[in-house]
């Protein structure tokens, strides 16, 4: 079990930080960026607040670092939201100061990329968020999703427990964020069914942790803020794959790994999420998105059964790279009931 604490929660009013410890992609993508910020203002009633890097593309390291270390550490600034992800943030972690970060403890919200930092601040006893990025959630075009929205509004403001539901719909065709036309209504979303359960027959309660697929396996390879396996015993372990759509192999291989490491028979449960099945590079037709899904959930599941075959699972969980998004507390609890067909989450 973790000793992780949430930190105290933002009021409507309050000043939260906007940061990039990843990609300065505000700097040339402004059009959801700007419209992310303007959620944040009229539907959240929160101030954000930028730093030097929030917007620079190419940014160093040491000047993410330095972001990180300025919005902690202001004492009117009382929550972190990550602009988007990217793909180099584990080059930050060894700039943190790990100190500073413990004596200031914030909410951090962000996901892809930004699980190295979630990681980061779980392994100092700091609850963050799974979720929730400006340029993403709250720039989605039209209107934020509903279930999102709602999902942001509880983490961000409460501490209470919150019951997570089953999407209705999912989407993951974007337009281009170059092009201002994309910004005229909301995506097109498809009916989607339920979560599929597997060994549901009992109940499980333990904090959480996992995050994106492909970035645990980078923080595994460079051995970065990894417990001894035995620290995870009784977790949650919850888990999503980017827009670059590993293939089904990959994934079976990372999970693979884990399993030999003796990592992945820890969990006492195991939350799937929905898989992204679109993108640019790979724009797959409906048909073919069910068949990618598909493959991914029997890779899991065949991982799952050599090394951890009592491991109970929810796959589909609207976590992740997918619309909508509901937010999981990264070091809180997560109550899995198999009996009931129930998540509850404690934000």
């Amino acid at each position: 079990m973790t000793n992780a604490s949430c930190p105290a929660k933002p009021r409507p009013g309050d000043r939260v930080a906007v940061v990039s410890p990843s990609s300065g992609l505000p700097g040339i993508l402004p059009l959801p960026y700007e419209l992310g910020l303007r959620r944040l203002r009229e539907e959240f009633g929160l101030e954000p607040v930028e730093y030097p890097s929030t917007r620079k593309m190419g940014s160093s390291p040491q000047e993410r670092a330095a972001d990180i270390h300025a919005a902690f550490s202001d004492p009117t600034v009382k929550a972190v939201i990550a602009s988007i992800g990217g793909d180099d943030q584990i080059t930050v972690l060894p700039h943190l100061d790990r100190e500073l970060l413990r004596a200031n403890p914030k909410p951090f919200f962000g996901y892809s990329d930004n699980t190295n930092l979630l990681v980061f601040l779980e392994h100092l006893g700091i609850v963050g968020y799974h979720g929730g990025s400006v340029m993403v959630e709250l720039g989605r075009p039209g209107a934020m999703h509903p279930l999102t929205a709602e999902s942001l509004r509880a983490a961000l403001f409460a501490h209470d427990a919150h019951e997570l539901v089953p999407a209705k719909e999912s989407g993951c065709v974007n337009g281009r964020w170059e092009d201002p036309r994309t910004f005229d209504g909301e995506p097109a979303m498809l009916p989607v069914d339920g979560w599929i359960w597997h060994n549901a027959d009992r109940v499980v309660e333990g904090a959480s942790w996992g995050g994106e697929l492909e970035i645990l396996s980078w923080l595994l390879m460079a051995d970065r803020e990894i417990r001894p396996v035995a620290e995870y015993a009784g977790r949650v372990l919850f888990l999503e794959t980017s827009e670059e759509m590993p293939g089904a192999e990959q994934v079976y291989r990372i999970l693979r790994n884990m399993g030999e490491r003796g990592l992945l028979r820890q969990f006492a449960a195991l939350l799937m999420g929905r898989a992204r099945h679109w993108s640019f590079e790979q724009p797959l037709d409906p048909e073919a998105g069910k068949r990618y899904r598909e493959r991914q959930r029997e890779a899991v599941l065949r991982a799952l059964g050599e090394y951890a075959p009592d491991t109970m699972a929810v796959f589909d969980v609207d976590l992740g790279h997918t619309d909508p998004q509901v937010i999981i507390p990264y070091g809180g609890e997560v109550r899995v009931d198999g009996v009931a067909r129930r998540i509850v989450v404690t934000y």
